[in-house]
């Protein structure tokens, strides 16, 4: 590495190290005049005439109705809503992302009705109605509400391409990672990057030139945001060996002194096919980082890059064992990681220099650290971590000297209110109800006893301010914060959708095993020699590397959704599985599509010969109409209309083949291929679905909603298909791609292009999305069944 460079970087982290000292000297100082005692009680007797509340009337009124558990994301946010208090819990957890993510300062008019704004905004999609599970509205930050929102801003495409890396990312975190936190870090670093961006730029802003700029921040934001699960947390696991993580080290070092990534030498661990892929990944978003820094902005960006990576360093080398740092070498490195990693994020943007920005974070960051250190402190002393908390449990009987990090942090309290923000009343109030939150939320989480071991140990020495600060503990209300519930909401929300996705994935393994079991046509007494081939001839293509999504979902919805028997439905698993083979035969047929392969072999006109396969195809038809008149469980109505509903749907699929056959060659219009693909291929997913419902005695409106869902989801599904014909790979589809272009036939791609074309397939899945959600059952299988839909390979 070039000595010059080397001397320059240690240079900047000196000059933000001097600066660290001289912010943690006057922090000391007031620490050791008990400055923060006085000034905050005087704080909290003020503050607290809005947060301690005698019961009313109301109060009891409203308790009655049942105060929602806070982690309770739903039913929470409609009891905040019918108590009244929604507003101001939106307006200080807003009030509070300004103050700590922004760099804002709450005395400004401009803040304040940029606040407003933003909490109004807010409110437009949470789940205020109780009529429905979430009120009908698709999840905020769900795939589907964060698509909606990229069209309402015209960045679609960069949504799509940022789900796909979420994608990628999530599948390359290794055992030994929190995966859930990973990515919850990663999205909140991207949604911090998007509301600077959002920030910078004025009302008279053209649309294009907005689009732009949020295109930017979310590539910028996830650039950025990838240095977290990837440096950060990777570097802090065990999953790298000590000489692996010297030599990524190095490698991020040498990246941030040169402004050149190095390319990836021999690797000596274990670890090779991830480094490579981490390596390849951050890369392209360092380049990107590169491209997109403006002239004149300086060397910013890897000034604090620098600055936050040596700082973490210092920190991550530290060993709990050694009893002899001072109190400097505690608390030096985290002003420094805590306030660069938040200056990095305008760097990112470089954007334009604020007044006072730089000046308010710096200060800022310690106080949210060690409010996150004290959180953790336990799980840290397990990992053998050096916080000021875990390095003061260990040592404070035997070092007096070392100063106590909670009493710290009610003087960073009290420096912030008073000497940063100049003692401004909404900047007091949010900033203690963080605090004082934060201490409830530790005490609900460690229990009473576990909770009151950790005070007194940490006891600040004023007994009287320690009394005070328990006792808002205890009484405190209105203190909690959205961004908090979100957080919670979003990580549960990652495990449950892992955990049902697991479920999904198995259940559909089990079930698509015992639906190949039963599909085979067998032969008995009745069977002719003459029927004999043709029974051969269908089971050969029943017998292919099929999906079996169909009989899936029907048995998914019949049995999870309407309680119907297992075995009382697989007649009608066995007739949807035989009607979509026949479908099948007959579009591979040479008067058709003329396909060699299907399901990864040969075609059955390629194995037998045309005539063979049409007379499998008939006898396919006719076996599943046979096998819906078998289902004798149930009540010979309702039997009656199904098979009424099936011929009528067999008799459209049919239309959408031969729309098919007429179009080649032909350039159809959007709106007459989403009804030739309905017909060919989202009818079959209805009837899926309709098919239990029927046997189960729904009403029309419950169809009505199952028909809605599966004419999106089978359009996406689709188009889909139509860019795996041209995207895909013979080995993962099973059939040979570029088909559509051989037959000439109109597809998504053709009409659209293959952007266009994705865009169409999650306007689909989120108008699919949303039926969902208005629909009295809430199954999680069609939720994954529809993720599966667009993010399949084959």
């Amino acid at each position: 590495m070039n000595d010059k460079l080397q001397k320059n970087a240690d240079a900047c982290y000196r000059l933000a190290e001097n600066e660290a000292v001289e912010y943690f000297t006057s922090l000391t100082g007031q620490l050791a005049n008990k400055i923060y005692a006085t000034t905050l009680t005087k704080d909290i007797q003020n503050w607290k005439q809005n947060h301690i509340h005698h019961n009313t009337f109301l109060t009891l009124f409203s308790r009655g109705k049942g105060k929602s558990d806070s982690r309770d994301y739903y039913n929470y946010i409609q009891w905040l809503d019918y108590t009244g208090k929604l507003d101001n819990y939106l307006e200080r957890s807003i009030s509070y992302i300004f103050l700590r993510d922004l760099g804002k300062s709450l005395d400004s008019y401009h803040t304040q009705n940029r606040i407003r704004l933003v909490v109004d905004d807010i409110k437009e999609h949470l789940p205020l109605s109780t009529a429905t599970g979430n009120g009908g509205k698709v999840e905020m930050f769900s795939m589907a509400g964060l698509y909606r929102w990229a069209q309402k801003e015209g960045v679609e495409s960069t949504m799509i391409w940022l789900m796909n890396k979420l994608k990628i990312v999530s599948s390359n975190i290794p055992k030994g990672m929190n995966s859930e936190e990973a990515k919850r870090k990663l999205i909140k670093i991207i949604a911090g990057v998007i509301l600077h961006q959002i920030e910078e730029m004025g009302e008279e802003e053209t649309a294009e030139e907005r689009t732009r700029k949020l295109d930017e921040a979310i590539r910028l934001g996830y650039s950025y945001g990838l240095t977290y699960p990837f440096i950060d947390d990777l570097l802090d696991s065990g999953v790298l060996s000590l000489e692996e993580k010297k030599q990524y080290s190095d490698l991020i070092r040498t990246t941030l002194v040169t402004g050149v990534v190095p390319e990836l030498e021999a690797w000596s661990g274990n670890n090779k096919g991830l480094i490579n892929y981490i390596h390849l990944e951050l890369r392209e978003a360092f380049s990107y980082i590169q491209a997109c820094r403006r002239q004149g902005t300086g060397d910013n960006f890897f000034d604090q890059s620098y600055v936050f990576f040596h700082s973490q360093e210092v920190d991550r080398e530290k060993d709990l064992l050694n009893e002899n740092y001072t109190n400097e070498e505690l608390y030096i490195p985290i002003i420094l990681k805590s306030a660069s990693s938040r200056l990095i994020v305008r760097a990112v943007l470089s954007a334009e220099e604020d007044d006072g920005f730089d000046k308010r974070t710096f200060f800022y960051g310690i106080y949210n650290q060690l409010a996150d250190d004290f959180a953790d402190m336990f799980d840290d002393l397990e990992a053998g971590a050096v916080t000021p908390y875990t390095y003061y449990m260990k040592y404070h009987h035997s070092r007096p000297d070392l100063i106590n990090p909670f009493e710290l942090y009610w003087t960073v309290i009290s420096n912030l209110i008073h000497n940063v923000y100049h003692s401004d009343t909404k900047t007091r109030d949010v900033i203690l109800n963080r605090a004082i939150n934060g201490l409830k939320r530790y005490k609900e989480r460690m229990g009473d006893k576990k909770y009151d071991e950790v005070m007194e140990l940490f006891a600040t020495g004023n007994p009287k301010f320690d009394r005070l600060i328990q006792r808002m503990v205890r009484k405190a209300d209105d203190v909690d914060f959205f961004d908090k519930l979100l957080r919670d909401h979003i990580i549960a929300n990652f495990k449950d959708d892992r955990e049902e996705r697991e479920v999904f994935k198995d259940m559909v393994e089990t079930m698509r095993n015992e639906i190949n079991d039963f599909l085979h046509i067998r032969e008995n007494d009745d069977v002719s020699i003459m029927e004999e081939p043709i029974m051969d001839a269908s089971n050969y293509s029943l017998q292919g590397d099929g999906k079996r999504l169909r009989p899936i979902m029907t048995w998914v919805m019949g049995v999870h959704e309407y309680g119907l028997d297992q075995s009382a439905i697989v007649p009608l698993l066995k007739s949807l599985e035989y009607m979509h083979t026949a479908s099948l035969i007959f579009d591979d047929l040479p008067s058709q599509d003329n396909s060699p392969v299907r399901r990864g072999r040969p075609t059955l006109h390629h194995m037998y010969n045309t005539a063979t396969a049409e007379l499998a195809g008939l006898y396919l038809t006719q076996k599943a109409v046979e096998e819906q008149a078998s289902l004798e469980q149930f009540d010979p109505e309702a039997v009656l209309r199904l098979i009424r509903y099936s011929a009528g749907k067999t008799t459209d699929m049919c239309k959408g083949q031969a729309m098919d056959l007429n179009s080649k060659g032909k350039r159809l219009t959007l709106e007459q291929l989403n009804t030739m693909c309905f017909y060919k291929t989202g009818i079959a997913f209805e009837a899926s679905l309709v098919m239990p419902a029927i046997l189960a005695g729904k009403q029309e409106g419950e169809l009505k909603a199952l028909k809605r869902f599966a004419y999106h989801a089978g359009i996406a599904f689709q188009i889909k298909d139509d860019l795996l014909d041209v995207e895909g790979e013979f080995a993962s589809l099973g059939k040979p791609i570029g088909k559509d272009i051989e037959n000439n036939n109109s597809t998504f791609v053709s009409i659209l292009g293959a952007e266009d074309a994705r865009k169409a397939m999650w306007d689909h899945y989120c108008t699919a999305m949303e039926t969902l959600q208005e629909m009295q059952h809430k199954t999680p299988y069609l939720k994954h069944f529809l993720n599966y839909i667009v993010n399949r390979d084959n």
